[in-house]
This record gives structure tokens, C-alpha cells and sequence, in this order.
């Protein structure tokens, strides 16, 4: 039986310094894990770690298409408790240079969401689900 649990996400970094720093200006702190060549931010839920496109090649055995131009094709979502928290992370993300994608908007299901990209394009989702349900360590557990 496999675990039914997300334990980590690598981001492959085209300029490993550049996106550490935007993620450090969120004010996330690294773990005692990283180093010069990997970069580890805990979460409420999960390990995102940032580790160069090359060496992620190498670990993988794959070549991965990739280009700073284009936008990936995986959302990551950071979830909140209420509804303004969208709005106020958009302005900071804004102020911190993430490009706004999509503004703050109420959405069809009942909640209320916005986008942004990293750096180097990775997307991002900032959103307030009214039935969402957070652990102490503030992980969702249901939505």
C-alpha cells in the first residue's frame, strides 16, 4: 500500500540564489538542510525544496523542458483562514516582486482566490475556503 501523503516538493531552480531569496522575503526560514546547492523551507504541510535544474536532472535520469519564459504546468496553493488574508498576501507578495497573475476575486465555489508566479514562473494560488480545516500545526486536513 502506498501512503496517501505529499512529504515534500522539489521546485528545479534555473537560478537557485535568486529564488531562495524571493522565498526567504516571505519571511520563511530555511531548514538546518540547506546548503550552497539546496535549499529547504519547512511548511505547516510539507518540505518545498529548491534544488538547481541540472542536479535534478542528474537525480531524476531525465531531461526536463524548461524555460524561464513559460509558466509550469503544477500549482502550489498556500491557504488561509480568512477571506482579506488573500488580498493582504497578494499586496505583499506584489511589494516582494511576485508577478500578480490573477487578483483577489471571490470565487465560483464559494471561497476567494488570486495567483501569483514566483521568480521563475512556478505558479502559485493564494486561497480562503470557508469549509477548510487546518490542523495545530496550521496543515489542511480537509477542504
Amino acid at each position: 500500500m502506498i501512503p496517501q501523503r505529499v512529504s515534500l516538493i522539489t521546485l528545479g531552480a534555473i537560478n537557485l540564489p535568486k529564488l531562495r531569496q524571493f522565498y526567504q522575503s516571505f519571511g520563511w526560514q530555511e531548514t538546518e538542510m540547506s546548503s550552497d546547492n539546496y535549499c529547504a523551507f519547512k511548511t505547516a504541510g510539507v518540505i518545498l525544496s529548491l534544488f538547481p535544474l541540472e542536479e535534478l536532472e542528474k537525480d531524476s535520469g531525465v531531461k526536463i523542458s524548461r524555460s524561464p519564459d513559460t509558466y509550469q504546468a503544477v500549482a502550489l496553493a498556500i491557504n488561509v483562514d480568512e477571506p482579506n488574508q488573500v488580498d493582504s498576501m497578494i499586496e505583499t507578495i506584489r511589494g516582494l516582486g511576485g508577478e500578480i497573475l490573477r487578483e483577489p476575486s471571490d470565487a465560483f465555489w464559494g471561497g476567494r482566490t488570486a495567483y501569483f508566479a514566483d521568480p521563475e514562473n512556478n505558479l502559485w494560488e493564494v486561497a480562503w475556503n470557508p469549509s477548510s480545516v487546518f490542523d495545530e500545526r496550521g496543515a489542511m486536513i480537509s477542504f
